[in-house]
């Protein structure tokens, strides 16, 4: 491996953000003894999140980007990452850094001192203005551990790092390409029997960024999901027999 630690940076119309987030994920990575690369994945923006992307990779060979011509969602993005990854541990991040990169250090770390998988435990508190999405994400997390039986705080978050060698054959097994992708594996990890870390991590909502959650129906559909998902669990002998 050229590096220890590779960072995916899932990209969609990210123009407003991009520049001031990698400059502050630099600016983490920089402070460390790790040698480092970092993937951009555009899954077709429709901004000029490409153009910046190639302005950045300039003259940096530690920077490289691959352009989807259809769009595949996050999961589909993030599996692609690992795969083309060259470090020993590899890892994606949400680039608006709702959760702030400087937790990066403690994922790496723990993964040396021997987990498979470590990812942000998200600490947030209601906000009137963004009450939808945090609703969503705590229904989220009972559907998870009242059907799945995971005892895992937070399933979903967009911040995960991972032994490499270890989460490629997981990957394998999953099959969702977009948002449920996150649930998918981390539960075929857990029953893998992985170590997992998850650390709680201050989780900052963007005042700039419009929420497109729709409380009832989008927790009826990951209900769905995870229904469908367990019944592929049980099917493919993964599951535990006795839940």
């Amino acid at each position: 491996m050229l590096y220890d630690l590779s960072v995916i940076i899932p990209c969609y119309n990210e123009e407003a953000i991009l520049e001031e987030s990698v400059r502050q994920l630099n600016a983490v990575m920089e402070r460390t003894i790790y040698k480092y690369e970092l993937i951009f994945i555009d899954d077709c923006s429709r901004d000029k999140t490409r153009e910046l992307i190639k302005k950045l990779s300039e003259g940096k060979s530690y920077i490289r980007y691959i352009f989807h011509e259809k769009n595949i969602g996050r999961g589909g993005t993030v599996c692609e990452g690992i795969r083309e990854a060259e470090g020993r541990i590899v890892g994606f991040l949400d680039i608006d850094l709702e959760v702030h990169a400087r937790y990066i250090p403690s994922m790496v770390q723990s993964i040396e001192e021997g987990y498979d998988i470590a990812t942000a435990y998200r600490l947030t508190y209601l906000r009137f203005d963004s009450i939808e999405r945090d609703l969503s994400s705590k229904a989220y997390h009972f559907i998870t551990r009242h059907y799945l039986k995971i005892p895992l705080n937070d399933t979903e978050t967009g911040f995960k790092f991972f032994n490499r060698e270890k989460i490629l054959p997981v990957i394998e097994k999953t099959y969702d390409k977009r948002w449920f992708w996150d649930t998918e594996v981390m539960a075929i990890a857990y029953f893998n029997n992985l170590k997992i870390m998850e650390i709680p991590s201050l989780f900052i909502r963007r005042k700039d960024k419009k929420s497109t959650v729709r409380l009832w129906s989008d927790s009826l559909e990951y209900l769905r999901k995870v229904i469908q998902f367990r019944k592929r669990l049980r099917k493919d002998g993964i599951y535990n027999a006795n839940l």
